[in-house]
């Protein structure tokens, strides 16, 4: 402890330097003769006698970490003798006493914050402390005024409470006040984290229990309850986590981030840089083994220090935090350490490292003659087969090997042997690899969620969109300047027509505020380009509607309408049309010989679903129209058209997504003339004429994917 008392006696003589150069005209006219301390049940009674009685208490402050109780004695001397008295009682580890000039100052060194009160009796001073909390475990609760109330008297209250997932997968939980005014305290009580709004209250409908762990972060369950005039919500995370909150205006924030302990950081947390208690320290030659301890003491370290870390240091730093003075030590002595479990362990940066290299080594021998076992798994969702293939490092079917990523999780001596017809594997390795392939087996062997894919391919023309636009503008009649709180959205194009307003194919929102119509794709004046629209659940009903009287007008028809089910994240393919043959003559040997041979035509849609956490499906759409251009053809064989159109959407579960652009184009050539007349070669124009006609019509895909509830079943 002398050298953090040599701390804090830098400390206590730079925090009296900033308090004001010292009167000249001050004379010491008392002197601190006796520190006593005695535990008197859970408090601690701090008696200081000094040779003249006090007129008043001497001022004091107290800092929290490290934690630390300060009181200033004008005019008086230290007459101990010594600038440090240890005593080691309850929470009170010692006492500091530093005089500079005719000002003396006390400094008791705690381990834990705690409340204090002073009274004068006579010649002595005592110094009462007591502790904060009520709770005496290390799980005490620690509270943190995040806001003072602003609005005094002001009736706050909870508008609405959402949970979202942040980008990094940190939960983020959301409360929008009905005032920014509302005080607000924040605590960590064990492991929940507790969040008490002052004087607001809850409605109803917002004190539930919300259950957020489909979302994937630490976060696992929000409770909202009223506590007599306050609020109180109670966030339950699970593993490492850490918080940090945030208000702005009527919208308070809390997140929780998860930690992932790194075992070469002395304090853990996602915050850049150092992070433990500052210290100060003028350490002059000194030894290292003993700097490390006091350090590790500082920091709530068990540290087990080598006898081989020898040799002296001398340090003078000041307000620097202890997990760099470590680190500062670690580079000067050409230091290193290990961490395992909850015990630091400190050595030469050599000796660490031959320490580990035997213990590999000792490792791959042990690996190398431990004897083999065998263990049976029964598969229930994936192939016996291809699981073997993939524990000895093998492509499987159906997948895209990543050239030098390829590694077999058994070892050199392991074998996996599949039995398809009981779907059975059986896998011979030593037991710590059959360890790490059951924690593979479990993680791969589950019940995959499915996905409905319906999709509807409608032969439409001009009239057709410009029909259903009229119509689901009179039933959509909400103005609005952002299309993403309708529930109908656009995007990958540029709608130029209609009364919908244009739409900004980046951000898919409305350009000018007005009256939200749903124009289809092919109702724009560049043809052939790709244009999406988008439908909620609810709006999808609608459009069923739509389609099936549009149909019955003439106006539009349904070519085709196939269902899919496949599993999650594996492609699903529709396709519908002919082969054109195609007749090639090779000549040889004085004889033609002709081939016949296929080329497809189709039209074919290929989906692959991804369900996202928020329960929407992500879908990678390839839409393909192929037909041939007999026009066109080449000694009998027409060239094939292709029209494609790829792109990745979101949708909700049972929302439609529209995509257009593929267009079908038919002309006629008709002539209408006077008989005999029209037929004089020259004159016959006078009594004739030609008329072309043109017909485009445009292909629309209606796709409406539905996520399958696992715990459907059939009576």
């Amino acid at each position: 402890m002398k050298l953090f008392n040599h701390a804090i006696a830098a400390v206590a003589a730079a925090c009296l330097a900033l308090a004001g150069p010292v009167v000249a005209q001050t004379v010491a006219t008392n002197t601190i003769e006796a520190i006593n301390a005695s535990p008197q049940g859970a408090e601690i009674a701090v008696r200081i006698d000094l040779r003249e009685p006090l007129q008043v208490s001497p001022a004091g402050f107290s800092v929290a970490n490290p934690a630390k109780i300060a009181l200033d004695f004008p005019g008086t001397a230290n007459g101990l003798g010594k600038t440090s008295v240890a005593f080691n009682e309850g929470n009170l580890r010692s006492v500091n006493v530093v005089q500079v000039g005719e000002r003396t100052r006390l400094v008791l060194n705690l381990v834990r914050s705690m409340n204090y009160t002073t009274r004068v009796d006579g010649k002595a001073l005592y110094v009462t402390l007591r502790p904060i909390e009520s709770v005496g475990d290390s799980l005490a609760q620690r509270v943190t005024r995040f806001t003072e109330e602003a609005s005094v008297g002001k009736r706050h209250s909870v508008q609405d409470i959402a949970f979202r997932r942040g980008k990094d997968g940190e939960g983020r939980v959301v409360v929008d006040l009905s005032d920014p005014g509302a005080g607000i305290d924040i605590r960590q009580q064990g492991k929940l984290l507790i969040v008490d709004f002052l004087k607001t209250g809850v409605p109803e409908h917002l004190r539930r229990k919300l259950d957020v762990t489909d979302f994937a972060t630490p976060v696992t369950t929000i409770e909202t309850r009223a506590m007599g005039d306050n609020t109180r919500m109670t966030i339950t995370p699970t593993g490492l986590w850490e918080h940090n909150a945030y208000q702005s205006d009527n919208q308070f924030v809390v997140e929780v981030k998860k930690v992932v302990e790194d075992p070469n950081k002395l304090v853990q947390g996602t915050k850049t840089g150092y992070q433990g208690p500052r210290v100060s320290i003028n350490y002059q030659n000194g030894d290292v083994r003993a700097l490390l301890r006091l350090m590790a003491e500082e920091l709530g370290l068990n540290a087990v220090i080598s006898e081989t870390v020898t040799g002296t240091t001398t340090l003078v730093l000041k307000d620097v935090p202890a997990d760099q003075v470590i680190d500062i030590i670690f580079q000067q002595k050409g230091l290193d350490m290990r961490k395992k479990g909850n015990i630091l362990l400190i050595a030469p940066r050599d000796e660490l490292t031959t320490r580990e290299k035997l213990e590999f080594e000792a490792k791959q021998q042990i690996s190398e003659l431990e004897p083999l076992r065998m263990e049976q798994f029964a598969l229930n969702y994936q192939k016996s087969a291809d699981v073997a293939r993939l524990l000895a490092g093998l492509a499987v079917a159906g997948t895209q090997a990543i050239p030098g990523q390829q590694q077999r999780i058994l070892s050199k001596r392991g074998s996996a042997i599949a039995e398809p017809t009981a779907n059975l594997l059986f896998v011979n390795d030593t037991p710590s690899k059959l360890e790490e392939v059951r924690s593979f087996i479990r993680a791969i062997d589950i019940s995959a969620r499915q996905v409905l894919i319906e999709a509807r391919v409608v032969e439409a023309s001009d009239t057709f969109n410009r029909d259903l636009g009229v119509r689901m503008n009179f039933l959509n009649s909400k103005a609005t300047g952002n299309l993403g709180n309708s529930g109908i959205y656009a995007g990958g194009g540029v709608n130029t027509t209609g009364t919908g307003g244009p739409f900004s194919p980046a951000s898919g929102t409305q350009v000018s505020p007005n009256m939200i119509g749903v124009n289809m794709p092919s109702f724009t004046n560049t043809g052939g380009t790709l244009a999406l629209s988008l439908f909620n659940s609810s709006l999808t009903r609608i459009l069923n509607l739509e389609l099936a009287a549009l149909e019955t007008d003439g106006i539009g028809k349904i070519i085709s309408s196939p269902r899919v089910i496949t599993y999650n994240n594996v492609k699903a393919k529709i396709e519908d049309g002919t082969e054109v043959p195609y007749v090639t003559t090779v000549a040889g040997g004085g004889v033609a010989t002709q081939n016949v041979s296929f080329k497809s035509a189709k039209l074919s849609l290929e989906a692959t679903p991804q369900i996202t956490p928020e329960g929407s499906v992500r879908m990678l759409l390839i839409v393909k129209k192929e037909e041939p251009d007999w026009t066109r053809a080449v000694l009998g064989n027409p060239p094939i058209k292709s029209a494609t159109v790829e792109t990745s959407v979101v949708v909700d579960n049972g929302g439609t997504v529209v995509i257009g652009g593929v267009f079908i184009t038919r002309s006629t050539t008709g002539t209408e003339k006077v008989p005999f007349l029209g037929d004089i070669p020259g004159l016959g124009w006078l009594f004739k004429y030609k008329a072309e006609t043109g017909d485009r019509r445009e292909l629309l895909f209606f796709i409406t994917p539905r996520i399958i509830s696992d715990k459907l079943n059939l009576n």
